[in-house]
């Protein structure tokens, strides 16, 4: 555990929550008065990345003083900065993307794109649980729910 790194990754996290947050507000309604529109499932993962992101930073706080072996030994190593990014990148594309190309390819694209810079090389059982966890979400949410979420364009 790097704990310079999951400090900075703690506030950079806490307020990608809170920008999600504020966007979410933005989305319309339901144009059929349910209580769960499009914008439920965005605002509850912004409350839960903010959680999230406040344990984290508590976290590295608590255990400085016992991770100081662990971190003294990663300095030595680099950061994983580039997946990082990579990933952070994709997380915002995935956001300016969702309403213009749809959940499901959106959502299909960003999960296949963390699942490979997590884990190279698995690329059919990261094809499988990116389309699976996709449709099921998305039909769950739209069916089971009534909730709506973006359509692809055509």
């Amino acid at each position: 555990m790097n704990l310079k790194f999951d400090r900075i990754a703690s506030i950079v996290f806490l307020v990608l929550g809170i920008l999600i947050i504020v966007e979410s507000q933005k989305i319309s309604t339901s144009a059929y008065g349910s209580q769960i529109g499009p914008s439920t499932f965005p605002f509850a993962l912004g409350i839960v990345l903010i959680g999230l992101s406040i344990l984290l930073f508590i976290e590295t706080i608590r255990h400085q003083k016992m991770y100081k072996i662990v971190e003294d030994k990663e300095d030595a190593k680099s950061p994983n900065y580039k997946k990082f990014l990579i990933i952070f990148i994709s997380a915002v594309a995935y956001a300016f993307l969702l309403e213009k190309l749809g959940y499901l390819l959106t959502t299909f694209a960003f999960l296949l794109i963390s699942f490979q810079t997590l884990e190279r090389g698995k690329w059919v059982s990261s094809i499988i649980v990116a389309a699976a966890f996709s449709v099921i979400i998305y039909f769950g949410f739209v069916n089971v729910l009534g909730g709506s979420l973006p359509k692809f364009p055509l």
